[in-house]
C-alpha cells in the first residue's frame, strides 16, 4: 500500500495575465519558447508547465538542461523555491541515472508512476554525448542561446520516440543574427503563421515589467545595476535583440575623457578584504599585463591599485624578446611595489594557457624570497560574463582605481571597443588595436569573486 504524503507548504504562484496564457498554450502545443529580460518570470512558466505535464505524461523519461549541470540544477530543480523539487516536495529525491544527475518524482501528483528528469549541461560541444543513451519525452532548457547546436539537436534526436513530445525553451536576447533565431525560434515562428508547423509553436516575448511580483523598489534596485548604454541594458531591462557596436565602457571612457574623478581614488584605499594579482602573457603582437585588484569588506567595492603593461614589440614592429626569467624579474618587481604599500597579497592569477611561463614566474618569487606567494590558474570565465560584472560594477559606482598608479589599464577600458565584423556574436575586438591584455590581467583577479560582488540571484 503507498504511503501518504503530505504537503508541508504550498507555493504561491502569482501569474499575470500574460503569462497565463503562455501557459496555457503550453497545453496544447509541442514547442514553447519564452524570450525576455532577466526577473521576467520565463523559467518559472517554462517549470510550471513542464511540471503539470509530467504529472500526466506517459513518458518516464525527460531531460532538463541549461549551459552547465550546476545552471539547469539551480534554475530549473532549485529556482528560488520555485522549481521541480519544490513543486514535487515530498514526492521526489536527487540521484544518480546513468551516471547523470536526476530528479526522481513519484507520488499522488503521478499517480505513482515513477518520472525520472535527467539534468546535464549543453554549452560545451561535447556536451551531447551525456545525454546519449536514452529516449526523453519532455526537455526543458533555460539559456538555450548558449547550448551548442550540438546539443541542440542530439535532444531533438532523443526525443524521437517520445509519446508526448513537449519542449519548454527560455532565454535573455541575444545578437538578432545569432543562429538560436535563425535556425529555430524566428523559422518556427514562420512555420507556425503559414500553418505549417504541426504540434504547434507557443511564442512568448517578456520584459522584467511584466513580471507583476517584482515591486517598484525592486525595479529600480535591479535597473541600477546596469549602464543604460550597456548592450546588457538593453537585453536584461528592455528584453531587446542588439548588436554590440563601439565602445564598451562608456561611461568609463567619456569620464576619463572629460576629466571627472568619478572612478579615481586619491591616497591609500582603506577597508580591503583581498588583494588579488593577474598576469597575462604576451605573445605575437601583444604584451605582458600585470595588475592587482582590492576587494574591500563584505565586497563592497573592487579596487585597482596598480597595473603595468610591458610591450612585446618595438615601435619598428620587431619582436623583443622577453625571457621567463627576466619576465619573473619584472613580476617581483611589481609584486614587492603592491607589499610596499599594503603589506599583502592574497592570490595570484595566471593565464593558464602558459604552464611554461607560471613555472618560471613560481621559480622567480622562490628566488626573491617570496615563495609563499600563492600563483594558480585564472579561471577564464566566459570574456562577456567579466565585461557585464564590470559595467554593472561601474553603474552602481562600485568599481575605483587609485589615481597615478593604473595607467595601462585605464587606456584599455577607454579604447576596448566590440569587434564590427562579428555579425553573429557580440565579441570584444582584439586585432592588436588596444589593449586586451591589460583587461585580460584585470579581469582575472576578480573573476572568481563575481558572483559574491553582484549577489544577483536573479532568475534567469
Amino acid at each position: 500500500m503507498a504511503s501518504k504524503v503530505v504537503k508541508k507548504k504550498t507555493i504561491e504562484f502569482n501569474f499575470s495575465e500574460k503569462h497565463k496564457e503562455y501557459i496555457r498554450k503550453c497545453r496544447e502545443c509541442s514547442y514553447n519558447v519564452a524570450e525576455g529580460a532577466v526577473r521576467a518570470g520565463k523559467t518559472v512558466d517554462n517549470i510550471f508547465a513542464f511540471a503539470h505535464e509530467l504529472k500526466t505524461t506517459p513518458d518516464r523519461i525527460h531531460l532538463a538542461t541549461g549551459s552547465t549541470v550546476g545552471n539547469a540544477k539551480l534554475n530549473i530543480g532549485v529556482c528560488n523555491g520555485l522549481g521541480l523539487e519544490g513543486i514535487f516536495r515530498g514526492q521526489c529525491h536527487w540521484g544518480k541515472y546513468k551516471d547523470n544527475e536526476a530528479l526522481f518524482v513519484k507520488g499522488p501528483s503521478t499517480r505513482w508512476q515513477q518520472k525520472i528528469v535527467i539534468f546535464a549541461g549543453g554549452g560545451k560541444e561535447d556536451s551531447y554525448k551525456k545525454i546519449r543513451g536514452n529516449s526523453y519525452g519532455m526537455w526543458i532548457a533555460t539559456e538555450i542561446n548558449l547550448h551548442h547546436d550540438k546539443t541542440i539537436k542530439e535532444a531533438f534526436n532523443r526525443q524521437l520516440a517520445a509519446k508526448r513530445l513537449k519542449v519548454f525553451w527560455d532565454l535573455n536576447p541575444d545578437n538578432p543574427r545569432a543562429a538560436i533565431y535563425s535556425e529555430y525560434i524566428d523559422r518556427y515562428q514562420k512555420q507556425q503563421e503559414a500553418g505549417e508547423f504541426p504540434g504547434g509553436y507557443n511564442y512568448m516575448h517578456c520584459t522584467i515589467y511584466d513580471n507583476i511580483n517584482i515591486t517598484p523598489e525592486r525595479l529600480h534596485e535591479i535597473e541600477s545595476r546596469y549602464d543604460i548604454n550597456s548592450i546588457w541594458y538593453l537585453r536584461d531591462i528592455k528584453g531587446m535583440r542588439v548588436v554590440a557596436t563601439g565602445l564598451i565602457y562608456r561611461r568609463f571612457a567619456d569620464a576619463i575623457s572629460t576629466g571627472s574623478s568619478t572612478f579615481e581614488i586619491q591616497g591609500k584605499p582603506t577597508d580591503l578584504m583581498e588583494i588579488n594579482l593577474g598576469i597575462d602573457f604576451g605573445g605575437s603582437g601583444s604584451g605582458h599585463s600585470f595588475t592587482a585588484t582590492a576587494i574591500t569588506r563584505s565586497y563592497h567595492n573592487v579596487v585597482v591599485l596598480a597595473s603595468e603593461w610591458i610591450r612585446c614589440k618595438d615601435e619598428s614592429g620587431n619582436q623583443i624578446e622577453i625571457d621567463p626569467q627576466m619576465l619573473g624579474d619584472m613580476f617581483c618587481n611589481f609584486v614587492q611595489k603592491v607589499l610596499g604599500q599594503y603589506g599583502y597579497i592574497t592570490t595570484v592569477y595566471a593565464d593558464s594557457a602558459e604552464q611554461t611561463l607560471i613555472a618560471g614566474i613560481r621559480s622567480s618569487l622562490r628566488h626573491n624570497g617570496l615563495g609563499w606567494i600563492r600563483v594558480e590558474n585564472a579561471l577564464k570565465a566566459p570574456i562577456n560574463d567579466r565585461i557585464n560584472a564590470v559595467l554593472i560594477l561601474m553603474a552602481q559606482g562600485r568599481f575605483w582605481y587609485v589615481e597615478g598608479e593604473c595607467n595601462s589599464l585605464v587606456n584599455a577600458l577607454c579604447t576596448a571597443v566590440w569587434d564590427p565584423k562579428e555579425l553573429t556574436k557580440n565579441v570584444r575586438l582584439d586585432d592588436g588595436t588596444s589593449d586586451i591584455d591589460s583587461l585580460d590581467s584585470f579581469e582575472y583577479t576578480l573573476e572568481r569573486r563575481i558572483s559574491s560582488l553582484l549577489n544577483m540571484g536573479d532568475e534567469k
